[in-house]
């Protein structure tokens, strides 16, 4: 309603103004007691646009963290089929910029949001295909359950994706993608569109409408990873700290053979591991060994079958993705069967239990592997942050 007609509903008309302020008066214990005085209190507030703190503090100061999100599980097969239906469908170029079908979590009023700071989608792109080239101020990232043939083009490299890749991006940084391949092919995109949309602190802008015939390349490793890829070492002449990873390709040999020493070193009696049965590791940044995006966690995970996760609640919320094997995920009160490429997310404060039921019949590491992202780095730097085992 426009305001001039807002304005104009006044108490000549037998009702009072329009205001999105509503407060009731309520009999209750801490509450003042229901009086024809108080209901005109009560109407100067709305009036005013006051809210008094003694009718909200139980939603505003809950004792701990009650999330506006739900836990909830897609299947990769229904998602993948979706979107081959839509790249048969959906053009990608200027508008939409890409194929990207976001999960929106049930509790959020149907926005794409997977919580209420994080986003993922699945991205699909036809054989051929472009995406254009665009900038945004949101951390973003791609990570690689299935298949290859297309490379991301970060300014100006040329970057491969393959099975078990991650490839994080910082904001603000020229991209644009093509398919090389003879097949379609899907990843995950995780950013902090939520986060930043909430904030009102993003930017966008459009880049050039093609890529060159450079950049349409198909190296085996991009030039960050020459450059940034050597374990422990770094180049001398860039000294300087990152807020973001320079190295944008993280290939799977390296997160496998991570994982597998130290499950091999628990083995040998050796410390290593998260809990017995559990293996982790972080993506980091090489300039300055913190997170490779100043807003988003991304670690992996690797759980031997027959073991079971102990149950941890932590602040912020999380996005798994099933990189390989079967298992059984409990959050909250919600509790489902997964398997290679489903998605579920874990509210922020609810507790997150996984069962490996894996084998080498439906894993390639015989155990249950999963990609984890999470907004953990947000309420870190805000001292917000807690974590503790509920068992």
């Amino acid at each position: 309603m426009p305001d001039e007609l807002v304005n104009s509903v006044s108490s000549d008309s037998g009702r009072r103004p329009v205001s999105p302020v509503q407060i009731t008066a309520s009999d209750a214990p801490d509450q003042p007691t229901p009086s024809p005085e108080l209901d005109v209190l009560y109407r100067g507030f709305e009036k005013e646009l006051l809210v008094p703190l003694w009718t909200e503090i139980g939603d505003l100061m809950p004792p701990h963290p009650q999330s506006k999100a739900t836990a909830h599980l897609w299947r990769w097969d229904t998602l993948l089929d979706l979107a081959d239906r839509a790249g048969h469908l959906v053009p990608v170029g200027r508008g939409g910029e890409r194929r990207a079908i976001a999960l929106a979590n049930p509790s959020l009023d149907g926005k794409p949001y997977a919580t209420p700071t994080l986003w993922a989608a699945i991205q699909y792109l036809m054989p051929g295909e472009d995406a254009p080239e665009h900038r945004h101020t949101q951390n973003a990232f791609r990570f690689v359950v299935e298949g290859e043939g297309v490379w991301t083009v970060v300014g100006e490299d040329p970057i491969p994706m393959t099975r078990g890749d991650f490839l994080p991006q910082a904001g603000w940084n020229w991209h644009a993608h093509h398919n090389g391949a003879s097949e379609p092919m899907a990843w995950i995109d995780g950013l902090d569109i939520p986060f930043q949309y909430v904030t009102e602190s993003q930017f966008f802008e459009f880049g050039r409408d093609a890529i060159s015939e450079a950049e349409h390349a198909t190296p085996e490793r991009s030039r960050s990873e020459r450059l940034w890829g050597h374990p422990g070492l770094r180049p001398v002449s860039m000294l300087d700290e990152s807020q973001g990873s320079p190295l944008l390709r993280y290939p799977w040999a390296d997160t496998d053979a991570a994982l597998t020493d130290q499950l091999e070193l628990e083995a040998d009696g050796f410390p290593g591991t998260l809990e017995p049965g559990h293996a982790a590791i972080r993506f980091t940044n090489p300039t300055n060994a913190k997170d490779v995006l100043p807003t988003i966690r991304t670690e992996f995970h690797r759980i031997v079958s027959g073991t079971e996760t102990a149950p941890v609640r932590e602040v912020g919320s999380s996005v798994y993705q099933v990189f390989d094997g079967t298992g059984r995920v409990t959050v909250g009160e919600h509790s489902w069967t997964v398997q290679r490429g489903d998605l579920f997310v874990v509210p922020s404060w609810q507790p997150l239990s996984i069962r490996s039921e894996s084998s080498a019949s439906d894993s390639d590491s015989g155990a249950l592997d999963l990609f984890r992202f999470s907004d953990t780095p947000i309420f870190e730097k805000l001292n917000l942050y807690r974590m503790e085992t509920t068992r």
